[in-house]
């Protein structure tokens, strides 16, 4: 065991930094989970349609102020996501600082896919825009082109969340082994970003399991939310003797 998880262990003390750190991590789970899902519901599946590249094209036309905001709301993520990340490596950083550090690289390659995503969402508008070097293409081809800039951004959203399951994993095996919160929440976060991790690797290698949609998804939501709630109202606990 490293010196510094021997120092957490002993001094039955948390540093202010963790308490802070602690407070952040709380409020961006439960942001991160509202924005997601507002983007999810109310922005991407209001305008994407399964199929149909033209009602695509055309809902995206008709409301491209609503597909803009949900540009925005990427962006949001991805920074509150990285923010997020910086606050679960300070918390977590005297358990095991190797450890917490991969859990931060996983973690900010899931936020950098997420930005790319971002400047997808752009290309799509700029394909059904109406500049003039876009006149050489007919509309089709212009819609099929978004349709597949839109299929690549589903595909990339699923390889970040890939990555967002590599390091919850070991993110939550340290929040498990720190204390400082109930057991029980750092082992439903071990189980929810496995399966998180193996569904992202199962839908690469067969699209068709896909059609399970966000319910893989709904264990690690359950643990987010508590731990948010968690860490926002009653903090980090004092870890237990070994």
């Amino acid at each position: 065991m490293s010196n510094l998880a021997e120092n957490y262990r002993s001094s039955g003390t948390i540093a202010e930094s963790q308490r802070t750190a602690a407070k952040v991590v709380g409020l961006l789970y439960l942001a991160m989970m509202a924005t997601s899902i507002f983007f999810d519901v109310f922005i991407w599946r209001k305008l994407i349609v399964s199929g149909d590249v033209a009602a695509t094209a055309s809902n995206i036309i008709a409301s491209e102020r609503l597909f803009r905001t949900g540009v925005v709301f990427e962006l949001i993520t991805c920074a509150g996501d990285i923010a997020l990340v910086i606050g679960l490596y300070v918390l977590l950083k005297p358990v095991g600082r190797g450890l917490a550090l991969l859990a931060a690289f996983w973690r900010l390659a899931e936020s950098v896919i997420f930005a790319v995503l971002a400047i997808s969402s752009m290309v799509v508008l700029i394909f059904l825009g109406d500049a003039k070097h876009l006149h050489a293409f007919t509309p089709e081809q212009l819609q099929a082109l978004a349709r597949v800039v839109i299929s690549a951004h589903g595909a990339g959203f699923n390889i970040s969340l890939g990555f967002l399951g590599l390091g919850g994993t070991v993110f939550a095996y340290l929040l498990f082994k720190s204390r400082y919160v109930p057991r029980a929440f750092g082992a439903l976060g071990v189980f929810a970003y496995l399966l998180m991790l193996a569904y992202s690797v199962a839908t690469i290698i067969n699209p068709s399991v896909a059609v399970l949609s966000l319910a893989p998804y709904a264990p690690a939501g359950v643990f987010e939310i508590g731990c948010g709630l968690w860490f926002l109202f009653k903090g980090v606990r004092i870890p237990e003797s070994a």
